[in-house]
């Protein structure tokens, strides 16, 4: 999948995301992991339906994403999204009954609208549930907000939730409530999740698999353990050395990510990649291709991959 935005005055489209290729599997949990820039927001936004891809396609249980306001509709029944900010994600007018149910009543549902309501918030551990439907986002806590949030997405038991940072804006001492909230409906519930992070750490607690991106591709993939304890891509070992149980001392990148409108020629981590600075891609003979020779792409599926000239030279 691509997804491009039209360059300002004249400039080169932006390549938001520039080729990803992603399974997500019924029960599974999938990490999305990179710096912010990398297009990890608009490529989970793409999933929604948000933003049409520019070329390539979404696909649900085998079947493309339509983007007609009917099929949209009945495409997000089934995939719900949890957003990073609960007090952003809540109209500060609205109870928390209508605003778990505001669900329910966009797609006519015709059940019983507060057992429905109580439920979910039951199942984001907000009990008993009945206790907390007249209440107002400002008299919860941080953590209270987000399982509002979550149970708004769980009420129409859907199949699949993208969450964009969950736990981003919490306390440290919340967060792992929550995770351990997401990993129980996952258990209960056979629910499928993508959580979108900028932390290796929540990666490590919570998925099954982890796909590392930069600059709009995903350049590492595989089963979490084995990405995240034997790292192949520089990358991802310099994202994992800012970890406080990290060994060794931290990887600090030079620079900046390229500008999305102007990718390098080449690997596109060549420019601040630490392996080519120090003269070991070069000494893996390497170090041309990494300038100048473009990488395939990954594919979605679910074995321990890597982008990286240096890491399958070494490898090989």
């Amino acid at each position: 999948m691509h997804v491009t935005f039209p360059g300002r005055h004249g400039a080169d489209p932006a390549r938001a995301v520039d080729g990803v290729d992603l399974d997500i599997r019924p029960g599974e949990i999938v990490a999305l992991v990179g710096e912010s820039g990398c297009g990890k927001t608009t490529l989970a936004r793409s999933l929604l339906g948000l933003v049409p891809p520019t070329a390539g396609r979404v696909t649900f249980g085998g079947k493309p994403l339509g983007y007609s306001s009917r099929a949209l509709k009945a495409y997000r029944k089934r995939v719900q999204l949890v957003l990073q900010d609960p007090s952003g994600s809540l109209n500060p007018r609205h109870t928390v009954y209508d605003a778990v149910a505001e669900g329910l009543r966009i797609h006519g549902y015709g059940g019983d609208e507060q057992e429905a309501v109580a439920q979910a918030l039951s199942r984001a551990g907000l009990r008993p549930p009945e206790r907390f439907f007249l209440r107002y986002p400002h008299e919860l806590s941080g953590g209270q907000r987000q399982r509002v949030v979550i149970a708004g997405a769980l009420v129409l038991e859907p199949e699949l939730i993208v969450a964009d940072e969950p736990v981003a804006s919490l306390d440290a001492s919340v967060r792992g409530e929550i995770l351990a909230l997401l990993l129980r409906l996952r258990a209960e519930l056979g629910l499928s999740a993508l959580v979108v992070t900028h932390d290796l750490g929540l990666a490590w607690n919570i998925a099954d698999r982890v796909a590392v991106m930069y600059l709009g591709r995903i350049v590492e993939t595989g089963e979490v353990e084995r990405v995240l304890t034997a790292p192949q891509h520089p990358y991802t070992r310099a994202l994992l050395s800012v970890l406080p149980e990290a060994p060794g001392d931290p990887v600090v990148l030079t620079g900046e990510p390229p500008d999305p409108s102007r990718i390098p020629s080449g690997c596109r981590f060549h420019a601040r990649c630490q392996i080519l600075a120090s003269g070991e891609a070069e000494r893996a003979g390497v170090a041309d291709a990494c300038r100048g020779e473009d990488l395939p792409l990954l594919d979605g599926g679910g074995r321990a991959q890597v982008a990286c000239h240096w890491a399958r030279a070494v490898r090989t």
